[in-house]
C-alpha cells in the first residue's frame, strides 16, 4: 500500500471511531486504543526526525522536513508566512486572515474550538500550537494519535522572537528568522531611545473591545508595548485582563485613550460619541482618544513592532513624526 492510501485508511477508522464513541461511550477506551494503534503504525511523519523541546517544555519528536503543516492560531499562521513557507501549510483556524492568501486554506477550526476531524483529514505530518488559547484536551489528543505538535508560547516581544527562530529552524528557514529578528530588534531599539527623549510619560487606557470595559495589566504584552512607546499604563497591576466601570476611568484620568478593536465605521463614532460625555477625562477634553487594529495588537507575531511604532506615534506624535 503507498502512504497516502494507508493514510486514508486512519482518516476512514477516525471518523469510524468517533461516530461510535456516541452510540457506545463504554468501549471509549478501548476504541481509541485502536485507533492509535492503528495511526501510529501506518503514520510516515516520524520515518526521518529529530528531538526539540518546545515552548512548553516538552521534548517533541519534529520531522526533519514537514510538508504538511497545520497551524492551530492566526499568529502562528501569520508567523510561518513570514518565513515564506506557507506552501508547506495544509491547514490554519478560524480568523487566519493576514496575509489574505492565508483565508483561502482550509480551516480546522477557531483556535479555542479545533475540530480534531478536519485536523487529522489533512494529513498533517506537524501541528504547531499555542499554549496561550489551544485546548490542552485536544493536544493531548493529536499527541495520542502519534501527530507531532510543537507548542509555542510568545507571551511578550522577546519570546515572539524565539518564537520565529524556533519555527524557522524546524522549517529550515533559519536565515529568514535571523532577518526578521534583526529589523524587530533594530526597530524596537529605536523607539526605546526616542523615548528617551521625551520630557514625560503620558498616562494610557487601553480598552480591548467595545463592550466590557477591559484592560490590559502588567503581565501582557500589550502593557509592555505601552511602557516602551514611552507611556504610562493606568491599568498596571497583577490581573492581566482587569474590568473597569465608567467612573474608574475617569479618577484614572487618562492622557490618552486608545481602543484595539475590529469595530469600524459606525460602530466606532458611536463609541467615541459615548466617551465624548466624559469630557473631564483628559483624553476626552484633549481628542486623544484613538481606536486601534485588534488584529495588530492582539497578535503576537512579527507584526507588533508595527503596533509598537503606531503606538509610540500616538503617546508622542512630535519624536516619533518620522515613524508614520
Amino acid at each position: 500500500m503507498t502512504i497516502l492510501h494507508l493514510s486514508s485508511i486512519a482518516h476512514c477508522l477516525f471518523v469510524f471511531v468517533r461516530r461510535f464513541i456516541f452510540r457506545d461511550s463504554h468501549r471509549l477506551t478501548f476504541t481509541f486504543l485502536i485507533a492509535f494503534v492503528s495511526f501510529s503504525a501506518i503514520s510516515p511523519s516520524l520515518v526521518w526526525s529529530t528531538q526539540m523541546v518546545d515552548e512548553f517544555g516538552r521534548k517533541v519528536t519534529v520531522p526533519d522536513d514537514p510538508r504538511r503543516i497545520v497551524s492551530l492560531a492566526p499568529s502562528i499562521t501569520e508567523i510561518i508566512f513570514a518565513l515564506n513557507q506557507e506552501s508547506r501549510l495544509k491547514g490554519v483556524t478560524q480568523f487566519s486572515d493576514f496575509p489574505a492568501e492565508a483565508s483561502k486554506l482550509p480551516s480546522v477550526g477557531s483556535y479555542v474550538h479545533l475540530d480534531l476531524e478536519r485536523i487529522v483529514a489533512l494529513k498533517p505530518d506537524l501541528c504547531i500550537a499555542t499554549k496561550d488559547g489551544n485546548p490542552i484536551k485536544v493536544i493531548k489528543m493529536l499527541e495520542a494519535l502519534h501527530i507531532p505538535i510543537y507548542v509555542v508560547h510568545p507571551k511578550n516581544l522577546e519570546l515572539i522572537m524565539e518564537t520565529i527562530i524556533g519555527i524557522g529552524k524546524i522549517l529550515h528557514a533559519d536565515d529568514r528568522a535571523k532577518a526578521i529578528v534583526e529589523d524587530m530588534q533594530f526597530r524596537v531599539n529605536t523607539v526605546k531611545s526616542l523615548v528617551l527623549k521625551a520630557p514625560h510619560r503620558p498616562r494610557v487606557f487601553f480598552q480591548i473591545g467595545i463592550s466590557p470595559l477591559v484592560s490590559a495589566g502588567t503581565p501582557t504584552h500589550i502593557h509592555e508595548l505601552i511602557t516602551l512607546a514611552g507611556g504610562r499604563n493606568v491599568s498596571e497591576g497583577p490581573v492581566p485582563y482587569p474590568r473597569y466601570s465608567h467612573e474608574q476611568i475617569l479618577i484614572m484620568a487618562p492622557d490618552i485613550f486608545i481602543i484595539s478593536s475590529m469595530a469600524r465605521g459606525e460602530q466606532f463614532a458611536r463609541v467615541r460619541d459615548e466617551w465624548a460625555r466624559w469630557k473631564d477625562i483628559p483624553a476626552v477634553k484633549n481628542d486623544r482618544v484613538y481606536v486601534v487594529d485588534s488584529n495588530l495588537f492582539d497578535r503576537p507575531t512579527p507584526r507588533l513592532v508595527d503596533a509598537l511604532e503606531l503606538l509610540a506615534t500616538m503617546i508622542h506624535p512630535g519624536l516619533f513624526e518620522a515613524l508614520k
